[in-house]
């Protein structure tokens, strides 16, 4: 009796006929011999449904005990069937390094994969996948993760844990938004999130991205990313009514064409205005001038032009530019960080169009009680700067979404107050001096994004933080007093 008849005493094919047959094609068995020595397990496009999946145990084993032996490369390639779950015995391969079970018809995320830590290589495009399901952090040697073309609505804040990471498609999905703890993934060089429901994108920090690819239903894109150049892909971006450059290593100038057309719109005394940001872009930029006040020939250029955004980062400014307050019918986004703002002026509150508001870097401690009047707020970035607590009013402003507060001074939030803030989904607290968490933050359960790390608190702990914003707030409910 051969070896592959002896294990389980059955017929190690069993299970794998094709789908919808009684006898017929089977698995060969020259094709499990070349397994065994290549490394590479390929099932594909067999038309295999899942049937009785304990009867693909025997066949696994008998691959994985000589491939122990003899190499540590495992490929297994299950693409193109008609699975709706994996065997068990899957998880079993401890060897694995590259799973292909694209084009089948998984709906849940497979947990037998979690227990892959050697993967490397995963792709599982085209299946009708609506979630990530927790334990997926811990294939720390991911390097090429393909989920393009499922359902996907979100993206868990643990994959963040995926350190490893290179290569991530999340195109053809239902994502509206990436949390902001994948920004942390400093390995990630090329992602592609075309086809998504994507309305605000933000990518920070991500020094070493080579490649990003977007659709053109994006409306507002976030780059800072010590870019040296604007990529060329950003002009296909038809929608894109925001484009933030701010805080990069951008020296490149426009093309000749460009600098030719902007040389023939500018004014002697416009010599220092961007008038093709203004006409092209609609942004007012005079950003990284160190200058102490925005000069007049600044709000002249604009003259008849449609303005959106408004970027003075990178300046000595010390108080809001009075003039700005003729621009309220227009801007929704203003980039005021990298100053020396102590104060907020009641010019900006004016501006009830605003959107998304940057004061990051600057020496505020503190924000008036007229931001209220900001009924259109959604994002506002606060990090760096001198706040002991988070600013009453906007507790009051329901419209915000995001709230980055991180590296400050706050040592407490008011739970109940903020669980009044439907619209809030990410809140970063990132080293701050938070001594406690409040259970009741709990509640707060349309958060999404929750960043709490580099607080002095000692609960809930490192090993709960690291599973992300859903652990995180069970955790907290949980411990509410009864």
């Amino acid at each position: 009796m051969s070896r592959l008849k002896r294990i389980a005493g059955q017929d190690p094919r069993a299970g794998f006929k094709a789908a919808g047959r009684d006898c017929g094609t089977s698995v060969p068995q020259g094709l499990l011999k070349a397994a065994r020595k290549s490394g590479q397990l390929n099932l594909s496009g067999r038309n295999l449904s899942e049937g009785k999946t304990q009867r693909y145990h025997p066949i696994v084993s008998s691959v994985r005990k000589p491939l122990a032996q003899e190499t540590s490369l495992f490929s297994g390639l299950i693409h193109d069937n008609q699975l709706t779950s994996l065997p068990s015995a899957i998880r079993e391969l401890e060897n694995l390094q590259k799973l292909n079970v694209s084009h089948n018809k998984l709906k849940i995320f497979p947990e037998e994969i979690t227990n892959l830590r050697n993967l490397k290589c995963l792709y599982l495009q085209h299946n009708e996948l609506t979630c990530i399901s927790e334990g997926f952090e811990q294939l720390s040697n991911l390097e090429d993760l393909d989920l393009s073309n499922n359902r996907l609505t979100t993206v868990p804040a643990s994959f963040s844990s995926l350190s490893s990471l290179v290569r991530l498609n999340l195109s053809s999905n239902q994502l509206k938004s990436l949390p902001a703890e994948i920004n942390r993934m400093k390995r990630l060089k090329h992602l592609d999130c075309n086809s998504n429901l994507f309305g605000r994108l933000y990518l920070l920090n991500w020094a070493g991205m080579e490649s990003l690819k977007l659709d053109t239903h994006n409306s507002s894109l976030i780059l800072d990313n010590k870019l040296k150049s604007v990529p060329d892909e950003i002009a296909l971006l038809q929608s894109l009514e925001r484009l933030d450059l701010s805080n990069n290593d951008i020296n490149d100038g426009p093309s000749q064409s460009e600098s030719a057309a902007e040389t023939a719109m500018t004014l002697p005394s416009e010599s220092r205005v961007n008038i093709h940001a203004i006409i092209t872009l609609k942004i007012l930029d005079y950003s990284d001038k160190q200058a102490t006040l925005i000069p007049d020939e600044v709000f002249n250029a604009v003259k008849s032009n449609i303005i959106t955004s408004i970027n003075f980062s990178k300046n000595q400014l010390c108080e809001i530019p009075r003039r700005m307050v003729e621009l309220k019918e227009m801007v929704s986004d203003v980039n005021l960080s990298f100053n020396k703002l102590s104060f907020i002026s009641l010019e900006l509150c004016m501006l009830q169009k605003l959107t998304f508001l940057d004061l990051r870097n600057n020496f505020l401690n503190s924000l008036p009680e007229e931001m209220e009047s900001l009924v259109r707020l959604q994002t506002i970035n606060l990090s760096f700067n001198r706040f002991k607590m988070l600013p009453e009013v906007l507790y009051r402003i329901f419209t915000l979404e995001t709230i980055l507060i991180s590296n400050n001074q706050v040592g407490s939030v008011d739970p109940q107050k903020m669980k009044m803030m439907e619209n809030l989904t990410t809140l970063d607290l990132q080293n701050n001096d938070l001594l406690q968490i409040p259970p009741e933050l709990g509640n707060c359960v349309n958060l999404r994004t929750l960043l709490l790390d580099g607080n002095p608190f000692r609960v809930p702990r490192a090993a709960i933080l690291i599973k992300g914003t859903a652990a995180i707030l069970e955790y907290l409910r949980d411990r509410i007093p009864t």
